[in-house]
């Protein structure tokens, strides 16, 4: 059985300091995974994680997704690819620390998008490193765009263009919460929202985006519209809390802890 599961940059990195990874978390969620695979399951992992705090600073002081418009937008290009690969390098050395198996995969040195979205990636490497075993560790990343020069793409996008191809059986999108009708983190009267899908995303997206909703802070209406286009290409997206111990085991062993999102 083949998953992905997303790390959220809001979940390994501390937004509010540059620079700055969530070591415990990641290296909790790394002997979770270890556990899924010492148990012998027959499971395949690809691991793909956002920028969080280390790519967030350049970005937005170059303007990198908006892509080469500016005399120093090359620059910010490289900046942003080198940041982002930096948390890169903290994920797989803490995998390889607990005996994980894991490789790096950067998606700017093979994707090519257009107007955001990625069109070209060769992918062969990807699907021979799960074959033997080995957790494929992907990125939000800069990407090279023949429209625009270059562009931002995020884990979803990424996660998007995999699925399509790879056909996983699911998807496990792990952040600091599953979906509510409100941020929980602000209001008590926040209430879970168990399942979503194209036919009942109307009637919450109004909750998700409006003035006491959580899209503003958290992103959390792009994610579900994101998961809902990923939910073409498996039999379902899972969007949980990683914060909470054994939830990520649990949820790429089948069992319901979050938010299922469906086609």
């Amino acid at each position: 059985m083949l998953v992905f599961l997303k790390l959220g940059g809001s979940l390994i990195t501390d937004k509010t300091k540059p620079y700055t990874a969530r070591l415990d978390i990641i290296e909790r969620i790394a002997k979770e995974i270890e556990e899924i695979l010492e148990e012998g399951r027959d499971i395949r992992i690809l691991v793909g994680h956002g920028g969080g705090s280390f790519p967030h600073v350049s970005a937005k002081k170059y303007e990198t997704h908006k892509g080469f418009g500016r005399e120093d937008s090359k620059s910010g290009f490289c900046m942003v690819q080198n940041d982002a690969s930096k948390l890169n390098r903290i994920v797989v050395e803490t995998f390889l620390k607990v005996g994980l198996k894991a490789v790096s995969i950067q998606p700017s040195a093979g994707a090519l998008a257009e107007s955001d979205k990625i069109t070209k990636w060769d992918i062969q490497n990807i699907e021979i490193l799960l074959r033997e075993g080995i957790i494929p560790v992907v990125y939000g990343d800069v990407c090279l765009d023949i429209k625009k020069g270059c562009c931002i793409i995020s884990t979803e996008e990424i996660f998007k263009y995999l699925a399509e191809k790879l056909k996983p059986e699911k998807v496990v999108l792990a952040g600091k919460s599953m979906v509510y009708t409100k941020d929980p983190f602000k209001f008590k009267d926040a209430e879970p929202i168990e399942e979503i899908n194209r036919e009942t995303i109307e009637k919450i997206e109004s909750s998700l985006g409006g003035s006491d909703g959580y899209d503003v802070t958290g992103g959390m209406l792009s994610k579900v519209k994101l998961a809902l286009e990923i939910a073409k290409y498996c039999k379902e997206v899972e969007i949980i809390s990683g914060l909470e111990k054994g939830n990520i085991k649990k949820s790429l062993l089948g069992e319901r802890v979050g938010t299922l999102v469906r086609w």
